[in-house]
């Protein structure tokens, strides 16, 4: 971890005059300590020393600017954060006061009561109006405000522009074209993969199932159906899971990877394509596919037509037992305002939440206009409910992917098995 319908993909982000009080708002709880130390955790990263050289430079501003406070940043495990986030929710002594954590975690930690609601602070930013229009969705639950993004991360199609040019053939500009250009290209350089992709990668495969008009569950009165076995969602499976075929990314090769591996098959230069994020670029640039490639948006169902993306990003928010709400709130807002988020595009290459801050860096920045493009056309999210940590957790998208891939169930089966994983998580 942030246009049109955004349906809780990143959140927005807006920034105060970085270190000025917050004037509005709900008045402060009686024990709102200004004073002391301030906890902050945040993800840990391949790269981390990038991140943590931005994030010292905003606890250095941040301490400067308020006398008898310290700022401590803890960095913790992707992996194990379900764990940590668990225990801090049950011991708020023990708890951080400011937290990072994916979009998609956000329903459960409410559901836990873990997050505070800081909807009075978020609604009164001098800045909310440059946020991307449907961004605050993604910081909400039942209308409130839980909180705000750091960054947006979403996914296009980069592709070996050496090998296209080698065969003369161009990006595919429909869903159906990615499939026989991926055989194509592998039956002319059995060393490549077509288009390196992965039975585990679910915001690889998203895209196909939206593009197809499908859905992974529907909502009526907060109630949640699956629908990934609709004809719609199927067929998106389907022209995914062709993917994963010898003669394209061989399962025995492919069915077991995630995004990531997907990914670092075409770093490597085995692969002519692959789906992959804005904040993949950077390394590609330090890869073997540097100046060698090209991204353009995922094709839709149509010419012209952008396949509606994973939201993806991460978020900022406040533990409901921070006793330092006023300058958790405030060191928040620093560090996922405008000035940091621009700080951490140039060390990180993450996306910035801001309409205004994109468009300044899509004139400045050629190679992130495909990934602006893909926002613009409008992203999607999952189900937004405490029950898709549960669905995640127990891999049912990629069961299912893998199923097909691997030819133990035909798409009937493996959606409608998928289908009954969802709604048994759903109705528990």
């Amino acid at each position: 971890m942030r246009k049109s319908r955004w349906l809780a993909g990143i959140a927005a982000a807006v920034s105060l005059a970085a270190c000025a009080p917050v004037q509005s708002g709900p008045a402060q709880p009686a024990g709102d300590e200004r004073t002391g130390q301030l906890r902050v955790w945040l993800f840990d990263e391949v790269n981390r020393a990038a991140k943590e050289k931005v994030v010292q430079e905003a606890v250095a501003e941040f301490q400067g600017k308020h006398q008898g406070v310290t700022v401590d940043v803890q960095y913790i495990q992707v992996q194990s954060r379900a764990e940590r986030f668990k225990a801090a929710f049950s011991d708020p002594a023990s708890a951080p006061d400011v937290a990072e954590f994916g979009n998609t975690d956000l329903a459960g930690y409410v559901s836990a009561g873990g997050l505070a609601d800081i909807s009075g602070e978020a609604l009164n930013w001098e800045d909310v109006h440059d946020v991307l229009p449907a961004a605050l969705d993604a910081t909400k639950v039942d209308k409130k405000v839980y909180a705000i993004p750091w960054y947006i991360g979403v996914r296009a199609l980069y592709y070996r522009t050496d090998v296209f040019t080698e065969l003369g053939v161009k990006p595919p500009s429909t869903l159906d074209e990615i499939a026989p250009l991926a055989r194509r290209i592998r039956a002319a350089k059995p060393d490549l993969l077509g288009i390196s992709v992965g039975g585990k990668y679910t915001y690889g495969a998203l895209p196909f199932v939206w593009g197809e008009g499908g859905e992974l569950a529907t909502s009526l009165n907060g109630k949640f159906t699956a629908a990934i076995d609709s004809p719609q969602a199927k067929a998106g499976v389907a022209k995914y899971t062709e993917l994963l075929r010898d003669d394209i990314c061989p399962p025995a090769q492919c069915a077991g990877n995630g995004g990531d591996a997907s990914v670092e098959a075409f770093r490597a230069g085995k692969a002519a394509m692959t789906i992959g994020g804005d904040f993949n670029r950077r390394s590609v640039d330090a890869s073997a596919a540097a100046g060698k490639y090209a991204v353009v948006p995922l094709p839709g169902k149509a010419p012209g037509v952008i396949a509606p993306a994973f939201g993806g990003g991460n978020l900022l928010g406040l533990l409901s037992g921070t006793k330092h709400r006023s300058l958790a709130f405030e060191f928040t807002q620093l560090l996922a305002g405008k000035q940091y988020q621009r700080k951490m595009f140039d060390a990180m290459g993450n996306l910035p939440t801001f309409s205004g801050l994109q468009r300044e860096l899509a004139d400045s920045v050629p190679a992130i206009k495909p990934f602006t493009d893909t926002l613009a056309s409008g992203v999607k999210f999952v189900p937004n409910t405490p029950a898709w940590a549960k669905i995640d957790a127990q891999a049912v998208v990629p069961t299912m992917l893998q199923e097909v891939a691997r030819g133990t169930k035909d798409v009937d089966a493996a959606t409608k098995s998928a289908a009954d994983a969802m709604n048994a998580a759903f109705g528990s």
